[in-house]
C-alpha cells in the first residue's frame, strides 16, 4: 500500500504508481527471453490518448521485457516518434487526439518506415475493421483485454514464441 501519493521530489499533485504495476493477488508477468535492462528486448511504440491506459500498457509491456521507447497521444506523434525511434512494433488505439486516427497514423507508419502496427481498439465494428485490414496490421487486439492478452497479441505480431 502506498502510504504517499506524491514521491520525494515530484511535482505536488503527482501521483506515484508501483514498479512494475501489478494487479493485487496477480503474479508478476516473466521477463520476455533475452530482454532485460538496456534495451535487449524488441521495441515497442505505445500510441493511446487515454493517459490511464497508456500507462498501463507500458508497465504491462515494461515488466513483460519489451523495451517502450515511447507514447504517443495523437496520430502526429505517433509518426515523429516512429520515425525517431524506429519501434519493431507500434500498438495503435483507433480513436486519437486531433483530427487523423489510428488507421491513418498506422498507414502513415508502415509506408514511411515499414513498421506495423497491432490495433487495440474498443472500436471494432465492420466498417472500422474493414478499413483497418487495408493497412495490414500485425493483428487487432480488441478493449478490453487482460494483460496475457496483450502479451500474447504483442509476441505473435513480433512472431515471438
Amino acid at each position: 500500500m502506498l502510504t504517499s501519493l506524491t514521491p520525494a521530489g515530484a511535482p505536488a499533485g503527482w501521483i506515484a504508481l508501483p514498479q512494475p504495476w501489478t494487479a493485487p493477488g496477480r503474479p508478476a508477468l516473466a521477463p520476455q527471453a533475452g530482454a532485460g535492462p538496456g534495451g535487449a528486448g524488441p521495441r515497442v511504440l505505445v500510441v493511446e490518448d487515454e493517459w490511464l491506459i497508456s500507462i498501463q500498457l507500458e508497465q504491462t509491456l515494461a515488466a513483460a521485457g519489451f523495451e517502450v521507447v515511447g507514447t504517443a497521444g495523437s496520430a502526429a506523434d505517433a509518426v515523429a516518434l516512429a520515425g525517431r525511434e524506429r519501434p519493431d512494433l507500434v500498438l495503435m488505439d483507433i480513436r486519437l487526439r486531433g483530427p487523423v486516427d489510428g488507421i491513418e497514423a498506422a498507414r502513415e507508419i508502415a509506408d514511411r518506415f515499414g513498421i506495423r502496427s497491432l490495433f487495440v481498439s474498443a472500436h471494432a465494428d465492420p466498417a472500422t475493421v474493414a478499413r483497418g485490414s487495408t493497412v495490414s496490421p500485425a493483428g487487432w487486439l480488441p478493449k478490453p483485454f487482460t494483460e496475457a492478452e496483450l502479451l500474447r497479441a504483442v509476441r505473435a505480431a513480433l512472431s515471438l514464441p
